[in-house]
């Protein structure tokens, strides 16, 4: 599914040149749970970005399903990433004016899915996550294990191939973190991929395979376990 190689990133001002990212070559298998682990400032959240085509790398080449997007202009990269890629972040990044109901229909907002077809996808996404008897709260109105299914439920309503988790549990108590793994577990085995970067070391030999990132290194890697 993803193919980096090569790959740069160094982020400029008038002052300063810093370089996250120094010739990163990773292959992930569609189907695959790869956890990214290091310290902070190593590059992990810039290496998702990258994927995630939120930003582009400065050299170096990634093929998302075949396709060279290194080059996308950020137009290309926003029609790629809708349908196709979700993301669940530490702080939740709910909006705090939408209801729970309202948070999850925005992707299908996006993509222009009828109205019928929103509430149906957003009522079952709800009801997997357990979320659903929240559905006309407002995310200051949950709790944090809350709020993180319903980024869970946004993320992944639209039915993507890819699911991105940036310290999903970082913000979460060690019962609600281990919720958000086990919905995690759950979405891989049904064949969503998913790409987390975590300081858990616990939580990171949930994953298939795990690759450490070391001042913008990729410095070694553990297969954890076969994707079935």
């Amino acid at each position: 599914m993803i193919k980096i190689q090569d790959l740069i990133k160094i982020f400029r001002t008038d002052e300063v040149e810093t370089s996250a990212l120094n010739n990163i070559n990773l292959n992930i298998k569609s189907g695959e749970f790869l956890a990214i682990m290091g310290p902070s400032g190593c590059g992990k959240s810039t290496l998702l970005n990258i994927v995630g085509l939120l930003d582009t790398p400065s050299g170096g080449n990634m093929y998302f399903d075949g396709i060279d997007v290194s080059r996308f202009r950020e137009s290309q990269r926003t029609a790629l990433r809708k349908g196709n890629i979700g993301f669940v972040f530490q702080s939740f990044n709910l909006i705090d004016e939408l209801t729970v109901f309202e948070n999850v229909d925005l992707p299908l907002l996006y993509l222009k899915m009828p109205m019928a077809e929103r509430k149906m996808r957003v009522s079952e996404v709800l009801e997997r996550m357990q979320i659903s008897h929240r559905s006309r709260h407002f995310p200051q109105q949950l709790s944090g294990g809350q709020q993180q299914r319903v980024a869970m439920a946004r993320a992944v309503v639209a039915g993507p191939k890819l699911i991105l988790a940036d310290e999903p549990t970082g913000n979460l108590d060690s019962a609600n973190g281990e919720e958000v793994m086990k919905l995690l577990e759950e979405l891989n085995n049904d064949g969503t991929t998913i790409i987390m970067v975590t300081h858990s070391a616990a939580h990171a030999d949930r994953a298939h395979r795990i690759v450490h990132l070391l001042d913008g290194h990729l410095i070694n890697e553990n297969l954890r376990k076969l994707a079935s």
